[in-house]
């Protein structure tokens, strides 16, 4: 069986990624290589371990988590829908079953907020893990006076969780803001759609989300 540590180990898809986010670099987008997607990957285990997945479920999303920005490298606009099928022809390519192969793709291709739903658990953990991936090391902008919207938000983040209760009844995103470089309103103004996209994605898990930024329960 094909395993999460033999996609990160594996050169080509190591290019891929890195390729990926050297476009999103080019187009003044924060971080989306090795630190993201592995964390991605930490967080989507994380869930369905705490709930009670299989193991087997864990390695498959851990792999759908390491894989799902390489559309990136095609184009920043549809990239779930071209890492999806990018994802398809390179674990198609090392003989993964089908069902595997379905499941990782539909993930991928369900994980952005512009199209995505989260149509099973595993894609339900992945859009949780990648949206609540905000924090100061994401930004690369050395140049705090040129920061947009985007770099102040991430960059105002300096302590981010996301964590299930003891009950497994709720998902609590917690988060603590500088509001020196960005506003409680700036945060929401970018990642509604985003938030909304992890209430929907709780849901799929019997959870419910919530969300505090400075102690401050805002959802």
């Amino acid at each position: 069986m094909i395993t999460y540590q033999d996609l990160k180990h594996n050169e080509e898809i190591r290019t891929y990624i890195q390729k990926a986010d050297e476009s999103l670099r080019a187009l003044g987008f924060t971080e989306h290589s090795f630190p993201h997607v592995m964390r991605v990957a930490e967080v989507s285990r994380y869930i369905l371990e705490t709930l009670g997945f299989s193991h087997h479920a864990l390695e498959l999303v851990q792999m759908a988590a390491y894989l799902h920005d390489i559309g990136n490298l095609v184009n920043r606009v549809d990239h779930s829908q071209s890492g999806a099928v990018m994802a398809f022809r390179i674990l198609d390519h090392l003989n993964m079953p089908a069902e595997d192969i379905a499941t990782i793709v539909t993930a991928i291709g369900n994980h952005d907020e512009g199209t995505g739903v989260p149509v099973n658990p595993l894609a339900a953990a992945l859009i949780l893990a990648d949206k609540s991936d905000v924090r100061r090391s994401r930004v690369r902008n050395a140049d705090i006076s040129t920061f947009d919207i985007h770099d102040r938000v991430n960059y105002s983040v300096t302590e981010s969780s996301l964590e299930i209760d003891e009950e497994h009844t709720s998902i609590l995103l917690k988060l603590t803001v500088d509001t020196q470089f960005s506003s409680v309103m700036d945060y929401f103004e970018i990642f509604l759609k985003r938030m909304t996209m992890c209430r929907r994605a709780a849901d799929k898990l019997g959870l419910t989300f919530k969300l505090t930024i400075n102690g401050q329960s805002l959802i």
